[in-house]
C-alpha cells in the first residue's frame, strides 16, 4: 500500500501546527507586548520577577521574546541583571503551557486525552522541578548571574557566532501563512487584531491536530511505526540531541513539544521517548538567545549576551542534575502520569491547574509584593 499521500498530509498538517503556533505567538506579542514591558518595570523584587517570567510568557507565548524585553529593561537601567534572572527562570515556566493546551485537543477520549496530557507536561513537571531546586541557590548564593557574568567578560566582542536569523529556514517557508493571517486581521483595531489572530491559530492547531491524529492512526503501523519509535526512543541522549538540534531550527520548544504530543495521544510515542526530547528542546531554545545575542550591537549587546548565558547556563545545569544523575531523573515523569490519570478522570482539574499555576499564582504574587 502507497503510503506518500498520507505521508504528504502529515508533512502539511505539521506544517500547519507549525504555522498555527507562530501566529498565536505572533497575535499575544502584539496583544501583550507593552503590558510586558510595563510590567518589568518593578520586577526587581526575585518573587515578582520569577512571576512577571511566568505571565508574561504565558501572554506572549515566546520565552525568548520574555528574555528580549527583560534584557530591554536591563538595559535601560529599569532592572538589574540581578533581577533579570528570575524573569528568565520563570519564561521557562510560562512556555509550557501550549503544549498542555495542544494535549487538550484529545479531551474526547479519555486513554488518548491520558496519554497526551502525560508526554505534554513532561515539559511542565520538569521546569517546575528545575525551579525549585535552582531558584533558591540563585536567590542565596547567585551563581547563575556570576558565571553568566564572567563567560560574557571573557567572549564579548569575539563575533565568532553567526546569527541564527540569516538560516532560520522554518520561519522563512512558515513566514507566507503566518503573514498572510496578520495582514487579514490588520484592519482592525490594535485590541481586535492580535485578538482575532490568536483565534485563527487556536482554531488551525484544533484542526491540525485533529487531522494529524486521525493520519497517524492509519499510517503509523507496521514498519513506519517501528521506525520512528526507534528514532526516538533507541537511545535518550540520541532523542534529547535531535530535540535541541529541530528546536535550533524551528527557534521554538514550544513547536518542538506540541508536534510530538499528538504522536503520544495516538499511542505511537510513549511519555518516556518524548522526556528526553523535551529536555533537549528546552536546551536548544537557548543556543538561538545566545547566537544572536552575539549578533547584536549597540549599548544592551553585553548585557543581553549575559541574560542568554543564564538561560543556557540554567537549563544545562538542569539536564545535569535532574537527568543526567538517575535519582531525579524518574520525577517529572512520574509526576506527569499521575496528574494525566487524575485529569482524565477529573476534567476539572486541568483548568485548576492551568488557571493557578499559569495565571492566578503569578498574578497574586505580583499584584501583593509589587504593586501593593
Amino acid at each position: 500500500m502507497d503510503q506518500s499521500p498520507g505521508l504528504v498530509g502529515i508533512a502539511g498538517l505539521i506544517y500547519l501546527l507549525i504555522c498555527a503556533v507562530s501566529i498565536i505567538s505572533r497575535g499575544f506579542a502584539g496583544l501583550g507586548g507593552d503590558a510586558a514591558h510595563s510590567m518589568f518595570a518593578f520586577a526587581a523584587n526575585p518573587w515578582v520577577g520569577l512571576s512577571v517570567g511566568v505571565l508574561g510568557t504565558v501572554l506572549i507565548q515566546s520565552s525568548t521574546t520574555t528574555t528580549a524585553i527583560a534584557v530591554t529593561a536591563v538595559g535601560s537601567g529599569a532592572l538589574p541583571i540581578r533581577g533579570a534572572v528570575p524573569i528568565i527562570l520563570g519564561a521557562n515556566i510560562g512556555t509550557t503551557v501550549t503544549t498542555t493546551l495542544v494535549a487538550l485537543t484529545f479531551i474526547g477520549s479519555r486513554t488518548e486525552f491520558r496519554r497526551a496530557m502525560a508526554a505534554s507536561t513532561i515539559h511542565d513537571f520538569y521546569n517546575l522541578l528545575a525551579l525549585v531546586i535552582f531558584f533558591p541557590i540563585e536567590l542565596i548564593w547567585h551563581p547563575l548571574e556570576r558565571i553568566s557574568g564572567a563567560l560574557t567578560n571573557a567572549l564579548y566582542g569575539t563575533g565568532w557566532l553567526p546569527d541564527p536569523d540569516r538560516f532560520n529556514f522554518i520561519r522563512a517557508a512558515t513566514r507566507p501563512v503566518v503573514n498572510g493571517v496578520i495582514r487579514a486581521t490588520s484592519h482592525l483595531s490594535s485590541t481586535l487584531g492580535p485578538l482575532f489572530t490568536i483565534v485563527i491559530g487556536a482554531v488551525l492547531i484544533l484542526v491540525a491536530v485533529h487531522f494529524l491524529g486521525k493520519l497517524l492512526k492509519l499510517l503509523m503501523v507496521g514498519r513506519a511505526r517501528d521506525i520512528l519509535t526507534k528514532a526516538v526512543g533507541r537511545n535518550a541522549y540520541l532523542a534529547m540531541a535531535s530535540g535541541m538540534g529541530v528546536t535550533v531550527l524551528t527557534q521554538s520548544s514550544t513547536i518542538t513539544n506540541s508536534v510530538l504530543v499528538p504522536f503520544a495521544g495516538a499511542g505511537i510515542l510513549t511519555p518516556a521517548q518524548v522526556y528526553p526530547v523535551t529536555v533537549g528542546a528546552n536546551l536548544g531554545t537557548t543556543f538561538t538567545t545566545v547566537f544572536a545575542a552575539f549578533a547584536v550591537v549597540g549599548q544592551d549587546a553585553k548585557i543581553g549576551l549575559q541574560a542568554a548565558f543564564v538561560h543556557l547556563l540554567y537549563n544545562l545545569s538542569a539536564i545535569i542534575v535532574i537527568y543526567v544523575i538517575p535519582v531525579l531523573r524518574p520525577v517529572p515523569l512520574f509526576c506527569a502520569k499521575t496528574f494525566a490519570r487524575i485529569a482524565a478522570a477529573h476534567k476539572w482539574v486541568i483548568a485548576v491547574y492551568l488557571i493557578t499555576v499559569f495565571i492566578a499564582l503569578p498574578a497574586l504574587v505580583i499584584i501583593l509584593v509589587g504593586v501593593l
